[in-house]
């Protein structure tokens, strides 16, 4: 039952059958998309980091935002590698997977220890000299249970 139809090329809004200008249009069109995709994708990761350091309140924001860039990171992936994107699109998504990875990370230890990395980000504002920052992450040090010190 439709074993004639050849799957050479596995972009749904390509169709083989189509005249080569058509083709190229919808291959352009995909193209598009997945730009869109990639650029939602850089804004929501670099979004996760920026919410992140500047406030550590909104970790839950910043979660949001992980959870995002993560999503739209695999299927950006998934579309670079199935209709053969750039290379370029290719590296830029892998590099910020990694980042958002590192940003999971970043956020469950600090949910973990939200009230250590509270008290540490309030006295480290505050912090004018050197010496106070030292202290501050003394305290941060201490404030943290025996096996993490």
């Amino acid at each position: 039952m439709g074993g004639s139809r050849r799957l050479e090329n596995m972009n749904p809004d390509v169709d083989p059958r189509q005249s080569p200008k058509s083709r190229a249009e919808a291959e352009k069109s995909a193209f598009g998309r997945t730009q869109v995709l990639f650029r939602a994708f850089l804004l929501s990761a670099l979004g996760s980091f920026f919410v992140f350091s500047l406030n550590v309140n909104y970790v839950w924001l910043s979660a949001i935002l992980t959870v995002a860039s993560v999503a739209l990171g695999i299927v950006v992936l998934v579309r670079a590698v199935k209709y053969k994107h750039s290379k370029i699109v290719l590296f830029g998504t892998i590099s910020g997977l990694v980042v958002s990875a590192i940003m999971c990370l970043l956020i469950l230890t600090t949910s973990l220890f939200f009230k250590q990395v509270s008290t540490y980000q309030d006295c480290a504002r505050s912090a004018l000299t050197e010496t106070a920052k030292s202290q501050c992450l003394a305290d941060l040090e201490n404030s943290m249970p025996g096996p993490l010190r």
